[in-house]
Formats: C-alpha cells, structure tokens, sequence
C-alpha cells in the first residue's frame, strides 16, 4: 500500500455546510436528522429557533408590528440546541427552558410564519446560525438557507411535494396531539405559510440557482436518503 493510501487514512474527513430548503412538511427536518445521524454532524433547526422565538411573543404578549417591542424581547431571548440522551436527538430551549414540544403547537404554527418575515427577527436568527455554521460539519434546514445564510454551502437541497401528499403528512403530525384538528385547518394553515414564505420582503423561499431539487411524492424517506447520502459523499470526496 502506498504511504498516499495512509495519509488519507489518517488525515480526517473533509466537512461541509448541507443546507435543505423547501416548503413546509416536504419532510426537510427528517432528512436532515438522517443525514446528521450518518455524518456524524450537527442539526441546526433554522424553523424550530423561529417558533421559539414566536412562542416567546405569544407568551409575553409582544406585537411584534411594532419595531421596538420586537427589538426589546430579541434582547431577552436565548437560543440554544441541547443534546437529548432519552431522543438522540438537539432540543430547542428557550432561556435554558426545553420547548422542543411547545413550538409545534398549533397557535405557534398560525404565527411562525409572521414573526419570521420581520427584518430585526431574521438578523438575529441568521447571525445566530451563521455562528454556529462557523466550523463547518453541520446540516441546515430552513427556508433561505442555501440563498442567505450559507449561500457559499457545499451541498445545497431544495425539497418540493405535491400539496395533497404535504396536507395528509401535516395532518397525521398534528392529529396524534391534538384529535379535534381537522384537515381543512391543515390545509389552509399551508396555504397561508406558503403564500406568506414566497411572498416576504425579506429573504423570501426560493430555490438556490446552484441547489438540487429533491421531490419526495413519490419515494421513500429511505430512497431520499440514499439520494441525499450520493450527493453529499460526492462533495466530501
């Protein structure tokens, strides 16, 4: 064996930004979760950081139109993914509080998507993530991920289903919390998170030019991993 064959050996593994845009429940966070579990890296939850932030609004009762209140609460709030041993898996906290449960709660959801088009909410969130990107090793989903916060990423993803296949994953997800949800409620709760994502000012969803497009109607979370996996060791090597 050459000594090349033993200095790639020993030299370790080259690290990259992963970054997984898309529209809500085309399963980004499941892929990503798969993706950190095989690569050995960190998960960063772009969309769980902004409903802790939301949930944080409806708590304290902050109208986030108003610039200053919005402001002041950002200055209160602190962030923070911490290992579960019990899941394997990053928990949100909110000011040191596990909130990982409370943020998929349905009020929050109604709202998230207000909260995250507003321009000082989003400067405090990307400038969060972009610190913890920093080292690099890590896999993002998101809605502008692979646009604004890491538009220099290795890998970028950009996940798309059919809307009906969407509606019954969402519903089936909030069903087994909550058993009064109707799937009307579901839908419309899409529709408006869709419109309000495509349509915002500010770093609104979009497919990166350089991002591959993913849909996952059709296939399963295992086929869209062994697809996600490919194009991942393609950029690593």
């Amino acid at each position: 064996m050459t000594n090349d064959f033993f200095l790639a050996f020993l030299l370790p593994m080259k690290k990259i930004i992963i970054t997984i845009d898309g529209y809500s429940s085309c399963g980004k966070s499941t892929l990503a979760k798969q993706l950190v579990n095989e690569l050995q890296y960190t998960f960063i939850d772009s969309g769980a950081m902004y409903r802790a932030i939301t949930l944080y609004f409806l708590r304290n009762h902050i109208n986030w139109q108003e610039k200053k209140q919005v402001q002041s609460a950002l200055e209160n709030i602190s962030l923070e993914f911490i290992y579960n041993a019990k899941t394997l898996k990053s928990d949100m906290h909110l000011n040191g509080e596990n909130v990982a449960t409370l943020i998929r709660d349905m009020l929050v959801s109604e709202n998230v998507s207000d909260v995250s088009t507003i321009k000082e909410v989003r400067e405090f969130a990307v400038a969060q993530q972009r610190k913890m990107g920093k080292q690099k090793g890590i896999v993002m989903d998101g809605r502008d991920i692979g646009t604004t916060v890491f538009p220099k990423a290795e890998l970028k993803i950009f996940m798309i289903a059919d809307t009906a296949v969407r509606v019954e994953r969402r519903f089936k997800e909030l069903f087994a919390k909550d058993p009064n949800i109707t799937i009307e409620e579901v839908m419309n709760n899409l529709a408006m998170r869709d419109y309000i994502d495509t349509n915002r000012e500010i770093s609104p969803l979009r497919k990166a030019d350089d991002a591959i497009v993913l849909d996952n109607s059709k296939i399963t979370m295992e086929e869209q991993f062994k697809m996600a996996m490919k194009w991942a060791k393609e950029k690593i090597n």
